[in-house]
């Protein structure tokens, strides 16, 4: 395969930024084609933790070309804190990023009106970030946004912004109460950023045509997962934009038919974050234990998971939608020592069993799991780097989730180093 694209098959924090950054040793470009700073991979290289939120996980290797395509929202700020603390720790090259025209900016009204909307909300809160994603997908969608484009000419830039700063600030004080943002500094700050940035715009589109029709071998990342996107997901507990892998399409600017394969990412159990239907939850001492094993901790708000049971009802419709080729299974080292493990078959909703999604999303804040039970292992797998490794409840574990999703198992994560992983198919071998 040359083009490849990574998803989430959960409620994301599925693993997806250490596959990525696995599979980028062998692709020449990386690209993220969705979402804001509101998803964080992280990484762990050499002993040393890296938590990527806007750029490509493949910036941890030599000799890459990361891409921001247009389908994302970017924070200004957020990306060059990152740019300058992979340029500290990891010396990347100036021409290592490629920035999207077309994507667009978040601004600090974006995130003063994300964290007052959820304050308002009170128990009916959706659980965001707060980093003001929802608020900049809005605009976008509402032609009131800025993006990256608009900084070529600074001037009508200026205006732009000064209308927004205005009609946010009265939004803000007026209907939620809360105080305004400092248009002047927001002012600066954009200019400031604006002699930074310029540098990396590109016409990100043409660039990945290009080097498709030069054969280059290009990845696409995802961020969050299956479960969280706009149209697919939980609503209204989801992310603002599509997660799965057509998204790639008119995020990047590329059309159908480029993509030869997608790669589904699936923790060993499952887990998600903030409020929503969560069918296979665990609760009590078994879901503190294994988040506190998993490190199930919001990489970019510090929030602790919920965990739950592998879910093969989730696990099918991600297959459904992002036409997945195969699975790519992390953290299964995290279910060492638990005897039996559960596997969720189908769904009980009113009297009628469904292998499928049942009809409506929310079907799901009272369909009921019907479980499968497997022996567990008591072994350490982290050294294993063979599926003949491992014990062979594991091995057959892992078997019975590729059975129940429908598609082949091609990578095993027993760790969160690079090297604990066994690679059974590698899409770009």
């Amino acid at each position: 395969m040359k083009t490849v694209a990574v998803v989430g098959t959960q409620w994301g924090d599925e693993g997806k930024g250490k596959i990525v950054d696995l599979l980028a040793a062998d692709a020449d470009v990386i690209v993220r084609f969705q979402g804001g700073n509101n998803a964080a991979h992280t990484l762990v290289v050499d002993g040393e933790k890296f938590i990527l939120r806007l750029v490509p996980a493949g910036a941890l290797h030599r000799g890459k070309t990361c891409v921001i395509g247009n389908g994302t929202v970017v924070d200004p700020i957020a990306l060059l804190t990152e740019i300058d603390d992979l340029k500290k720790r990891r010396g990347v090259p100036e021409d290592f990023l490629k920035l999207s025209y077309e994507a667009h900016i978040v601004f600090p009204y974006h995130r003063a009106i994300d964290q007052m909307r959820e304050a308002r909300a009170g128990k009916r809160a959706i659980g965001t970030t707060g980093f003001g994603i929802g608020p900049a997908y809005e605009d976008k969608m509402s032609r009131a946004g800025l993006r990256f484009d608009d900084l070529v000419n600074f001037k009508s830039f200026t205006d732009k912004l000064k209308r927004n700063i205005s009609d946010k600030n009265a939004y803000l004080k007026a209907v939620l109460k809360g105080k305004p943002v400092n248009g002047a500094v927001i002012l600066e700050a954009m200019q400031r950023a604006r002699r930074r940035l310029m540098p990396y715009l590109c016409d990100t589109g043409e660039y990945l045509a290009e080097a498709i029709a030069s054969g280059k071998r290009v990845l696409f990342e995802g961020a969050h997962g299956t479960m969280l996107d706009i149209d697919h997901g939980t609503y209204p507990f989801v992310t603002s934009s599509n997660c799965v892998a057509s998204a790639a399409f008119a995020g990047t600017g590329l059309g159908p038919g480029k993509l030869d394969g997608v790669l589904g990412i699936s923790k060993a159990y499952t887990t998600r974050v903030g409020a929503g239907p969560f069918p296979t939850e665990i609760k009590g001492w078994l879901a503190d234990s294994l988040r506190e094993e998993g490190v199930e901790f919001g990489s970019a708000t510090g929030r602790p998971r919920r965990i739950g049971w592998f879910d093969a009802v989730l696990a099918r419709l991600a297959v459904r939608v992002n036409g997945m080729w195969a699975l790519a299974l992390t953290k299964l080292d995290v279910l060492t020592g638990i005897d039996p493990l559960k596997l969720c078959v189908a769904y009980q909703y009113k009297g009628k069993r469904y292998e499928t999604m049942p009809p409506g999303r929310h079907s799901m804040d009272t369909a009921k799991p019907i479980f499968e039970e497997m022996p567990g292992w008591m072994e350490k797998i982290g050294s294993a780097r063979s599926l003949g490794e491992l014990p062979a409840n594991a091995r057959r574990y892992i078997e019975r989730i590729g059975e129940l999703a429908g598609v082949s198992i091609a990578i095993v994560s027993v760790g969160a180093e690079r090297a604990a992983t066994i690679v059974l198919t590698n899409p770009f071998a």
